[in-house]
This record gives structure tokens, C-alpha cells and sequence, in this order.
């Protein structure tokens, strides 16, 4: 399995991560929102470095321009809520592309001291034989990753995997390495931090992403 963290690369990408970390900038919701899409807008970017092309030959008004463009059939999967801008930043780069939605949340004991994953919904088309990108800003423990794949997976299996999250937890991490084919899995992370704390949140992180991005749920 090849993992990339682009966080350790200078790039405007680490921009985008320090302001929604940053507890005095990330209060502002639709600059959350729209700086979670740019990550996704480069993850997308620099995922299609490694989709497949062809040559096909373009009419202007003047005459024929070869050009090389990407072949593959993609279908991009993301599990809500707090997938949503994550998503909107790869469709923005692949139009075309296939799509899937999976609902999944933690669901606490009384205390809190423990959580099971719930799924109650899922919108896919076939991805036997594409290319698979989940699009998860947070990969704290691989819990929700792991079922929404055996979710997707129900409707075939694909030719090529990417998993792609803003921030990523070094269990997360180890956690993909288990679920996913190695032969055929690539993950991108905009950061891997170092831990999780005692509610299985990533540290440092940034918090709860979905109530970033839309307000508290009850």
C-alpha cells in the first residue's frame, strides 16, 4: 500500500490545514467549509497524476489538437455529514465522476467511555472495476472507513483505491493498511498526527469536522 502524506511536502495545501486548525479562524463556517474543499481540490489534483490516459483528438476553430486526457471511470464516495465539502472539492476536479454517499456515526454508551459505528443509508452506483475514491476528512480510528467499504464493496469490487482524508490519526493510518488491498490501495492524508484521546478524537486534530462545517446536532 503507498501512503502519502502531503502535509510534510511546502505546499498551499498546509496553509489550508494550519486555518482549520486554528480555533480562532475555524469558528467562521463557510471559510471552514470552503478550506476543506480546496484540500480536496488537491488531493484530486494530485490524484489524477495517476489515472490512466488516453489521446484524443480535439476540433478547435482553427483545426486538430491531440491532447491526452484521463479514461478512467470514477466513482467518488463520501460518508455524511461531514464528508460533504471534502466531496464537492474532488467533484469540482472530476466532473464526470460516479457517486456515492454512506450516512455513519459514532453511537455512544451513557457514559461515553465506548461508541459503536451506525450506518442507516447508502447511495452507490456499481464500482466493479473503477476507481474508488473515499473521501473522509477525519480517519481517527478506520471504524466508519471500514464499514463504508464493506458497504461499497456489495456493489462489486474495484480496480484501484484511493482513500483520502484531511487529517488522519497514525492508528487510522494503520487501520487502512488492514481493510483495504494493498495491491491496489493508495491513501492520501493532508496531515497524520500522532494520536487519539480517550473519546477516540484525533490530537491535535481540530475538532468535531461536521459541527465545523454545519453547527451542533443534538
Amino acid at each position: 500500500m503507498i501512503i502519502h502524506n502531503l502535509g510534510l511536502n511546502d505546499s498551499i495545501l498546509n496553509q489550508f490545514v494550519a486555518e482549520i486548525r486554528d480555533v480562532g479562524i475555524q469558528t467562521d463556517r463557510m471559510r471552514f467549509r470552503r478550506n476543506i474543499e480546496r484540500i480536496g481540490e488537491i488531493m484530486a489534483y494530485e490524484i489524477s497524476k495517476t489515472l490512466k490516459y488516453q489521446i484524443v483528438d480535439i476540433r478547435t476553430p482553427l483545426g486538430i489538437q491531440p491532447v491526452s486526457v484521463p479514461c478512467n471511470s470514477i466513482v467518488i464516495a463520501s460518508i455524511l455529514r461531514a464528508g460533504l465539502p471534502f466531496h464537492q472539492g474532488f467533484l469540482s476536479y472530476f466532473d464526470r465522476a460516479d457517486n456515492a454517499f454512506i450516512s455513519a456515526s459514532r453511537k455512544y454508551n451513557d457514559d461515553h467511555s465506548a461508541f459503536t459505528i451506525e450506518t442507516g443509508y447508502l447511495s452507490s452506483p456499481s464500482v466493479a472495476g473503477k476507481t474508488l475514491i473515499i473521501a473522509d476528512p477525519m480517519l481517527a480510528t478506520g471504524s466508519s472507513l471500514e464499514l463504508a467499504f464493506q458497504l461499497l464493496s456489495k456493489n462489486g469490487e474495484p480496480s484501484r483505491i484511493h482513500v483520502a482524508c484531511v487529517i488522519a490519526s497514525k492508528q487510522g493510518i494503520e487501520t487502512a493498511t488492514q481493510i483495504f488491498p494493498a495491491k491496489i490501495t493508495t491513501v492520501w492524508a493532508g496531515a497524520v498526527d500522532p494520536e487519539l484521546n480517550d473519546k477516540a478524537y484525533i490530537v491535535p486534530g481540530l475538532g468535531d469536522a461536521g459541527d465545523l462545517s454545519f453547527g451542533g446536532k443534538i
